[in-house]
């Protein structure tokens, strides 16, 4: 892994802190943050992305494979963020299972 993608996710969970933090107007991480039905659009983007991942899986795609896992990775961090978790709790859970 180069040192451009080791700490992608850390970098991008930083951006969602922000986003929660000052939730600018623009910007489509700070709209599920304030969305009316709350996390529950999180977790909806979370089930539409899934089914997108499994369709690429099961076609073969490895491009939309990787551009649906990269959806999904992102909601994620946006619920763990909403839940007062961070990437260190995804870490600590996947220690634990080596």
């Amino acid at each position: 892994m180069s040192d451009d993608t080791a700490d992608v996710i850390d970098e991008l969970f930083a951006v969602i802190e922000d986003r929660k933090a000052n939730l600018p107007d623009d910007s489509y991480t700070a709209s599920l943050f304030t969305h009316e039905k709350g996390e529950n659009a999180v977790l909806e983007k979370l089930g539409e992305e899934t089914t997108e991942l499994i369709l690429a899986a099961k076609d073969d795609d490895r491009e939309e494979l990787a551009h649906e896992s990269a959806d999904i990775v992102y909601h994620l961090l946006v619920l763990l963020s909403m839940k007062e978790m961070d990437v260190d709790d995804l870490r600590a859970e996947l220690a634990k299972r080596r």
